[in-house]
């Protein structure tokens, strides 16, 4: 392992060899070698003939790698449409005439002629360099990321090709260029302001090439605390698709947002002890499920325990209260590990799931809602839209696989409704035959569900804000207001958000919650008080008050009221999203990865 270099007065020799050295690589860019390579693969080549029964007469040869007949694409490619179509609508062939034999027979069948080894190049892409990011002199641990000391950065970057090496590490910080001869470069890091200052770094190799060029924003932030023992020091945050450290929350990559500095609010925390998340609320509508189901004996109160509307009334609350208590703990356990899994922070999730369904899952109060966080066929739209993975395993489960080629934006309608419908129902935890009608199995795997539909939100709101702006959505929001537009938009969907975020932007250069909650239209203005209850959020002189008939997602509106459409967000193929729309611009993601190109930073 090479020794890193800095610039100092005493390397002045060292930089001007290695300044001429960049020059003489930036010199050849344009004769780079392609990182390939070509490998001779055996194979058995099978020869099959298309065979007329009428004659025996051979129409076309086909050759196929594979054992078994081949496939109606390679009868279409080796013999053209017309006779792929007359083979693929000949009838079995039934011979009536023994003297005849099968020339009685119509169409066509194949024959195999002979199997032969065969030999073939195939062009082997190899890996590039990498480049990660750490910090060296700390290791900080979230959600704090403090370190007693000022703690450099340390960028290590990886040959993996054999018999070559990185030759050095170049890049910019804060607009300052440096340049590090062999695979590791410590920099020096400062103060920084709030929103953190960016690095840019990439690696060159002796196979003549370089790597990606990778970002990382950085922040580095006085605790504002005396040196007394255990105390004082920086919060250093880093975003980076190539950080080596304990990861900062999902869509804070995503927005490429930093946290609140120290400790976030506690409706974005993930606390450490599922304990902490218990909570002791008198959910109405949870005691009336489950005096519904037997559970609670109610038979002292005058009118079973019940409202007309299947709530609780107070002496069924009265009775339930214990069970109630014990219901809405019952998944904080399973909770915690799937914020940890996740990234997205537990309380949220919980306060998310008390203001939907005070955590019954089953189907009750509103028809075709499901699960804690009572999603629909379309509050599930994000998730098919925003995560690629995800979509190309479930699709070809309901539709077929040619279908699904297209992605998702590529169905039609009909297609679109009946993937949503099938994914929402995949929450729907009401049994029969399970003890108080619920599958908890089924709820259990329902809360990594909700997570990944709250993570498709933040891609979804990073892209709405970037269509707006045409900025990188942490640039001109905040970490919390982002999380606010993207509670709005699990709740009302894009099309409120959009045009709230639009408006919004027309009169200010920095997207708040306060403002952007005033221009929602009149059919979208429920999502206001339900992200306020769920944040704890209260501005002066409002009673957020109970959010009970706060539409859930993404219900149709009141007759008479207008709404922009719940369209899905465009994005184009440079955003790791759905499908592409060249009308709209491009969300460039936070960070390039080596899958991505260049891109727009601020």
């Amino acid at each position: 392992m090479g020794h890193a270099r800095r610039f100092t007065t005493a390397s002045l020799i060292l930089v001007f060899l290695l300044g001429g050295l960049v020059q003489a690589w930036r010199s050849v860019r344009a004769q780079t070698p392609n990182r390939q390579t070509t490998i001779v693969v055996p194979y058995t080549e099978h020869e099959w003939w298309l065979i007329r029964w009428e004659d025996n007469s051979i129409q076309c040869r086909i050759l196929v790698d594979h054992e078994g007949l081949p496939q109606s694409g390679e009868v279409l490619t080796f013999c053209g449409s017309e006779l792929h179509a007359e083979w693929q609508t000949t009838p079995a062939c039934t011979i009536t005439d023994a003297e005849a034999g099968p020339s009685t027979c119509e169409g066509l069948y194949l024959h195999l002629v002979s199997s032969q080894p065969r030999e073939r190049d195939v062009i082997i892409e190899l890996p590039p360099p990498v480049v990660y990011v750490s910090l060296e002199g700390c290791s900080p641990i979230p959600p704090e990321n403090r370190c007693t000391e000022m703690p450099s950065l340390l960028l290590t970057a990886e040959e993996p090709l054999p018999n070559e090496q990185i030759t050095f590490i170049e890049g910019f910080i804060d607009g300052r260029h440096f340049l590090c001869e062999g695979e590791r470069c410590t920099l020096e890091l400062f103060a920084t302001p709030i929103e953190g200052v960016l690095v840019e770094f990439w690696a060159h190799s002796s196979y003549g090439d370089q790597s990606e060029r990778y970002t990382a924003q950085v922040r580095v932030v006085d605790t504002g605390v005396s040196n007394a023992p255990g105390s004082g020091g920086w919060y250093v945050d880093v975003i980076s698709s190539q950080w080596l450290g304990e990861q900062l929350a999902t869509c804070a990559r995503i927005w490429n947002a930093f946290p609140p500095v120290g400790t976030p609010p506690s409706w974005l925390s993930t606390p450490t002890e599922h304990e902490l998340l218990a909570s002791g609320e008198p959910y109405f509508y949870l005691a009336g499920r489950l005096i519904a189901q037997g559970a609670v004996d109610v038979s002292a109160c005058p009118t079973g325990g019940l409202l007309p509307n299947g709530y609780a009334d107070a002496c069924g609350l009265e009775k339930a209260r214990p069970m109630v208590e014990e219901w809405q703990n019952m998944f904080d356990a399973r909770l915690v590990e799937v914020a940890q899994e996740t990234g997205v922070p537990g309380q949220l999730m919980k306060n998310l799931f008390a203001q939907e369904s005070q955590f019954w899952p089953g189907v009750f109060r509103v028809p075709y809602e499901f699960g804690l966080g009572q999603i629909t066929d379309h509050g599930v739209e994000p998730l098919l839209l925003w995560n690629k993975s995800f979509y190309e395993q479930f699709c070809p489960l309901v539709l077929a696989e040619d279908a699904c080629a297209e992605g998702y934006l590529g169905l039609n309608a009909e297609h679109r409704a009946l993937l949503r419908g099938a994914l929402a129902t995949q929450v729907n935890a009401d049994c029969a035959e399970c003890p108080l009608g619920i599958d908890l199995t089924n709820v259990d795997f329902s809360l990594s569900f909700f997570a990944q539909t709250l993570q498709a939100n933040c891609e979804q709101v990073a892209q709405i804000v970037y269509n707006a702006s045409n900025q990188i959505a942490g640039s001109v929001s905040t970490y919390e207001d982002l999380w606010r537009f993207t509670i709005a938009n699990y709740h009302a969907g894009p099309g409120c958000v959009s045009y709230a975020i639009h408006s919004a932007w027309q009169t200010s250069d920095f997207l708040t919650w306060d403002h952007v909650s005033t221009q929602f239209t009149e059919a979208c203005q429920g999502a206001v008080p339900y992200v306020e209850k769920i944040t704890e959020y209260r501005p002066p002189g409002v009673d957020v008050g109970e959010v009970e008939d706060v539409p859930s997602p993404f219900e149709t509106p009141p007759s008479g009221q207008a709404t922009p459409p719940l369209q899905p967000t465009p994005t184009v193929d440079t955003y790791p999203g759905p499908q592409q729309t060249p009308t709209v611009p491009a969300y460039p993601p936070p960070l390039p990865t080596p899958t991505t190109g260049p891109y727009p930073y601020p």
